[in-house]
């Protein structure tokens, strides 16, 4: 029980950093596009802080005019602009005359260019990344149409949806469903229908309009992958001093039946095996080449059969059950290739925004905070394009959060720029404090309700 404590310990702490840091390169950048267009228009910059730091900081140094720190509250961070209303909420600066160096001095279209520096250091931060991953990595490519044996679905839910074991999804909403990596992401966002194969015959089912809501529940309940490529039962290898071997499995051999029922794939194998014992005798049945051998066989210590299975995509692709391959990119390549995938990622995003802001969807249920930031990276290794992929997503959603017109963040200041550049009329500085305070009461409500419903399931 100790060492099973202290793996999942372990994992959380892999989480943890991992999300420290990536949070840490995305708030640094994005405050260093304020700071570094601030400097362009010679406005004094006081104060550059990683986290927040009421009360007292971790680390802190003044250099020049700035004041550059670390803060103990790990909730994004800010750069003190000189003569600026923002999160600081310095009034006593305010009530004097403003100064040549201060934001409030400078023309609209400076100002503007200032709030709009952290986004846009975010976008290219994005794309600068999705390049770089597409040059290292490469560009995984599993076409769905390509499942052999379609698709698993590992929830009842689809069950009652229409769904089955073996379906290849086709479209969605009638948009073709092109590689296998998109179709949960759009299967959860799906309007109204989506098209499968079945038997070789196409079929139309039709879905809830609070399908994502389900999911985000059963999700959330469950864990684990909702979908998977349907696989059959292929012995990769099996040791020859194992009681399966000796009873006569080989490597290459593939399951096709367990005391006489169907057990052509792992999901009918894995069902028909659940509930066996140590020692348990069970008659197998495999194929070898072209011919069904059936031989008796006992149980290991834990109740299975003993042997290796599962393989890699590599491999799967040369057994024909898909298709595989690993796209290089050259660096000429890799940029149209990282603003296309940053494209898309931003598109999927609003797709789901969308329906967040549509109660009778459910999606509301899988806002998430820390928690559920935390949870999708590695919690068994540190898998630098997992973090990076990861740090990509999460900078392409700070750059669209941050735009929204809600005072306190970027697209409240732009919002009220805006204005004040087409109707000629600058909103006071006690409007803009005011304006301030709502925001920053409404993004900690936000921010409560995210982390309320990672832990305590408020989006129910």
């Amino acid at each position: 029980m100790n060492i099973l404590l202290a793996i999942e310990w372990q994992s959380v702490g892999l989480k943890v950093a991992q999300l420290l840091l990536s949070l840490s390169i995305l708030v640094i950048l994005h405050e260093f596009g304020h700071y570094i267009t601030a400097k362009w228009f010679k406005c004094r910059v006081e104060k550059f802080y990683l986290f927040f730091d009421p009360w007292f900081s971790i680390f802190k140094r003044k250099v020049g005019e700035t004041e550059y720190g670390i803060g103990w509250l790990p909730l994004g961070g800010y750069v003190k602009i000189a003569g600026m209303v923002d999160e600081s909420m310095d009034k006593e600066s305010l009530k004097q005359p403003p100064q040549p160096w201060e934001f409030r001095s400078k023309p609209a279209w400076q100002r503007l260019i200032i709030m709009l520096g952290g986004v846009t250091v975010n976008v290219i931060l994005a794309f600068v990344i999705y390049s770089m991953i597409l040059m290292v990595w490469g560009e995984r490519i599993t076409p769905a149409n390509s499942l052999k044996y379609g698709i698993v679905f590992n929830d009842p839910i689809f069950k009652e949806l229409g769904f089955k074991d073996g379906d290849k999804i086709l479209a969605v909403d009638d948009k073709p469903v092109e590689d296998y990596s998109d179709i949960l992401r759009k299967l959860i966002v799906v309007d109204k229908t989506v098209t499968v194969e079945r038997n070789g015959k196409i079929e139309k089912l039709s879905m809830p309009v609070n399908l994502i809501g389900i999911l985000v529940e059963k999700r959330k309940k469950s864990g684990g992958a909702l979908i998977s490529p349907r696989l059959p039962v292929i012995v990769m290898d099996v040791s020859d001093t194992s009681a399966a071997y000796i009873a006569g499995l080989r490597k290459s051999d593939r399951i096709v039946a367990i005391n006489g029922q169907t057990s052509n794939y792992f999901d009918e194998f894995e069902k028909q095996i659940k509930d066996k014992k140590k020692n348990d005798n069970i008659t197998l049945t495999v194929k070898r080449n072209d011919s069904l051998i059936s031989f008796p066989l006992s149980l290991s210590y834990d109740g299975k059969v003993g042997f290796m299975s599962p393989a890699t995509p590599e491999q799967y692709d040369s057994l024909g059950i898909y298709s595989y391959t690993i796209k290089k990119y050259s660096f000429a390549e890799a940029i149209p290739g990282g603003i296309r995938k940053s494209g898309e990622e931003l598109s999927s995003y609003l797709t789901q925004f969308k329906k967040i802001l549509s109660p009778e969807t459910g999606a509301y249920k899988g806002v998430g905070g820390f928690k559920a930031m935390g949870s999708v990276f590695s919690g068994t290794s540190w898998d630098w394009e997992h973090f990076w992929t990861i740090t990509a997503l999460f900078s392409i959603i700070l750059a669209f959060m941050n735009l929204l017109p809600i005072p306190a963040l970027d697209g409240g200041h732009v919002l009220f720029t805006l204005y004040e550049m087409v109707s000629g009329r600058r909103p006071s500085d006690k409007f803009l404090e005011y304006a301030q305070i709502v925001g920053m009461v409404l993004l900690l409500g936000l921010m409560l309700y995210a982390n309320g419903n990672d832990w305590f399931g408020w989006g129910k």
